[in-house]
């Protein structure tokens, strides 16, 4: 009697694998149509050649345990790599710049580039390496410049005037 239930228990275990797998693929209900004809099919075999009392007994673990381990398994998919993230953690690529040090720019600060900008590229400002962009102009490496706009992560610069003595 124990080996005739060998395979339905397969075909029920399988079921709740499909419908795991239901959450990852999209099949527009395929799968769940698979998954519960797996069941019916396995729930017949053990009527037919084992008794109907364990026929009785198999629909109600189905009724019990079914959605426990899809539970389980959607627990322990929530962890798996195989899903996306619904939010950013830490070390997932959420690391933003401190808008702290965007809001120490001001205008009228002055720096000096650090590279060329064309019309974008790095400059020191306050001591530490901003991306900077100039309204449209080459300003060469090591020049000096001065802060004209800021708006968000965006500081735009312009090459200081130097003054003849």
């Amino acid at each position: 009697m124990i080996s005739r239930l060998i395979i339905p228990i397969l075909l029920q275990l399988l079921g709740v694998a499909i419908i795991l797998a239901e959450f990852i693929l999209p099949s527009a209900g395929i799968l769940t149509v698979v998954a519960i004809a797996l069941f019916g099919y396995s729930i017949y075999l053990v009527f037919a050649t084992v008794s109907i009392t364990a026929g009785f007994i198999v629909i109600a673990a189905d009724v019990i345990l079914i959605p426990i381990l899809v539970i389980i398994g959607v627990k322990l998919l929530e962890v798996s790599p195989v899903t996306l993230r619904t939010s950013l953690g830490k070390g997932n690529g959420d690391e933003k710049s401190d808008d702290k040090d965007e809001r120490e720019i001001t205008v009228g600060q002055e720096g000096q580039t650090i590279t060329d900008l064309r019309p974008a590229g790095t400059a020191l400002i306050n001591g530490k390496r901003r991306d900077v962009v100039s309204k449209g102009e080459y300003i060469s490496k090591n020049s000096t410049i001065k802060v004209i706009e800021t708006s968000g992560n965006r500081i735009v610069v312009r090459k200081q005037a130097v003054i003849a003595e």
